[in-house]
């Protein structure tokens, strides 16, 4: 639709992209030049421990699209000693059975949102973490690695770019599930400081960017929409990404016009952990269902077979109406009471697509829950991620959305490249890859407490837990006040604020404050008080303090955190009965509308308005 314009830059710069995986995981760079049309490029070869370079991926080990596996070996001391297409290789994994390696796999989902909790199986389910180390720990050790990846192979390809002077001013784009929010976002940056790629700095984290997978997706799939639209629409036609990935199915509704392009998101986004290690955990318990009782069903021939499914049969599952068939042993091997004919074990056609019937209902619910807040039609679906490649599931999903008049498309190229080419094309093409304005997924507000009104009802049915102030005023905790409703549309530049008043005996007291938001992701259409769908945390203690987390629909989301003792010169002195203290009223100004949450602290001045950044910071 669009060609990218020459660097306007004063200097060369490197944008790096990390679209980090459950299974599988992609690296995309750009080099922007002064003067030349920049170019997005993708990491197509990795580093290894065991050997010092090769072509990414070996074709034995895994399907020629430049995708890295997620997977990481750690020794009995919790040693990272090898990751990427190198745990597939079969002089590695021997030395790791030798030695009692541990292998670390779908390592990404123990970082999902706690509220996911009841939509998974519990974390003793998934594939163990090694001995003594966090998600948290693997996932630096996966982002140093994937560095030392980009770095070698581009140092390798661009032999004259001078690394050292680059170095320091590298834009990293990192790219999360629709469903992972400010937690995840404060882990991965964690994540990427300890792995050195930015200091804990100012600087530094400013150099560091999050991304919605379904965002980055539809930065790749805008060149497509020639093939749905007139080269010069400019009214606005509805749009729903659907980014079926390794762990989660994300989906996310824009409103896109091509002439000239603008997008803006019309629906809160959705987030399913049914990504394609769903349909290869479902297809394990088939397999041992079918293979109870035969000699060679044990957990680890069931792994190995599940992952001959996982590598080769599901890729190729076409229709219900033909069987699929699993390798379980030689050729030579034929044992009919198990359906096994020449080594492979035999699927129905409706056993093998039935693995994928839960991802599909997960798609099509989650879109309908989207239409519900949609503001124009939608005409068109883009299907992009690992599990988009089955061609089962892109029938099923083509044939409902024709139903509904909506063209549906899946963007021809590798879809390795899909999400971390559309994070560095946002970043290096702002004016025709920007999302103008978001969509809240929850409400978020303060708690706090109101002034005893005798004869209001609710106050009344809250008498338990009223509370006296210093003064010998009573007031009713647990009221929340909200201060932006799920569904709402917040441009960037929209601020949102609170207000606050301090009083202290001495201007030295004036310090650090701590304001904490509170977020619902209930049913109720307008919650006031938190006992509505209860949040014991938020009931427990003083209204003046918040410091439990998750309980029901209501958990403190995040705390705000600025320095007061900035303000000193511009308090107002006050008396009272002959005693003299000091008070500054401020207010906390919150920007939802970003792709991460910003905030900032001001009060008036003598000159107008005062404003400091604020620390975000958020409960785990």
């Amino acid at each position: 639709m669009h060609d990218l314009k020459a660097y306007s830059g004063p200097t060369t710069k490197l944008v790096m992209g990390f679209d980090i995986g459950t299974t599988y995981s992609g690296i995309s760079y750009c080099i922007l030049e002064p003067g030349r049309v920049p170019e997005i490029l993708g990491v197509t070869r990795q580093v290894l421990h065991f050997s010092s370079f090769f072509t990414f991926p070996t074709q034995e080990l895994v399907q020629s699209d430049a995708k890295i596996p997620s997977l990481l070996y750690y020794d009995k001391d919790g040693v990272f000693k090898a990751a990427g297409a190198e745990v597939l290789a079969e002089s590695v994994i021997q030395t790791a059975l030798a030695e009692g390696w541990t292998k670390a796999e779908w390592w990404k989902l123990y970082l999902r949102p706690k509220y996911f909790s009841s939509s998974i199986n519990p974390d003793d389910e998934l594939p163990p973490l090694p001995a003594g180390s966090s998600a948290v720990n693997v996932l630096t050790d996966f982002i140093k690695y994937l560095f030392q990846c980009a770095k070698k192979y581009i140092q390798e390809r661009h032999r004259a770019l001078a690394w050292s002077l680059i170095t320091d001013s590298i834009e990293y784009i990192f790219t999360l599930p629709n469903g992972w929010e400010g937690i995840q976002h404060q882990l991965y940056r964690r994540a990427i400081e300890e792995a050195g790629l930015v200091p804990s700095t100012p600087e530094g984290r400013s150099r560091v960017h999050m991304l919605s997978e379904g965002e980055a997706s539809l930065h790749f799939c805008v060149p497509n929409l020639s093939n749905v639209w007139s080269a010069d629409q400019s009214a606005p036609e509805g749009v729903v990404v659907i980014d079926a990935g390794g762990g989660t199915i994300d989906l996310s509704m824009f409103s896109v016009t091509s002439n000239p392009i603008s997008c803006e998101e019309i629906a809160p986004a959705e987030c399913r952990l049914q990504g394609s290690v769903f349909v290869t955990r479902r297809a394990r318990v088939l397999l041992q269902r079918k293979l109870q009782g035969w000699e060679h069903s044990g957990d680890e021939e069931i792994s190995e077979f599940t992952r001959e499914f996982d590598q080769s049969t599901k890729l190729i599952i076409k229709t219900d109406q033909e069987p699929a068939y699993v390798r379980v042993a030689g050729r030579r091997y034929t044992n009919s009471k198990y359906g096994i004919s020449a080594g492979k074990l035999r699927l129905s056609g409706e056993e093998a697509t039935g693995l994928f019937n839960d991802s599909v209902d997960a798609i099509t619910s989650a879109f309908e829950q989207q239409q519900k807040h949609a503001t124009i039609p939608i005409t068109a679906a883009f299907l992009v991620g690992g599990l988009s490649t089955n061609d089962w599931l892109w029938s099923r999903i083509q044939s409902y959305f024709q139903t509904r008049n909506i063209k549906a498309c899946r963007p021809d190229s590798y879809i390795s490249k899909v999400v971390p080419n559309g994070a560095v094309l946002s970043h290096v093409d702002r004016d025709n890859h920007r999302v103008a304005s978001r969509v809240a997924r929850a409400t978020y507000g303060v708690v706090c407490a109101l002034p005893v009104k005798e004869n209001d009802e609710q106050h009344i049915d809250r008498k338990a837990l009223w509370e006296k102030d210093p003064a010998g005023k009573y007031y009713v905790p647990g009221y929340f006040d909200s201060k932006l409703r799920k569904g709402a549309q917040v441009r960037e530049e929209m601020e949102f604020r609170e207000s606050f008043s301090l009083t202290e005996n001495n201007p030295k007291d004036f310090g650090m404050q701590t304001v904490r938001f509170v977020c619902y992701r209930g049913n109720l259409s307008d919650p006031k008080w938190v006992d509505q769908d209860r949040c014991e945390s938020c009931l427990q203690h003083s209204f003046f303090l918040l410091t439990s987390n998750i309980v029901a629909s209501f958990s403190i989301e995040f705390t705000i955190r600025a320095d007061l003792s900035k303000a000193t010169k511009d308090l107002v002195m006050m008396k009272s009965s002959g005693k003299v203290y000091y008070q500054l009223d401020y207010h906390v100004t919150i920007f939802f509308g970003f792709t991460e949450l910003q905030a900032e602290l001001g009060w008036k001045t003598k000159n107008g308005e005062q404003r400091i950044p604020a620390v975000i910071s958020y409960t785990d």
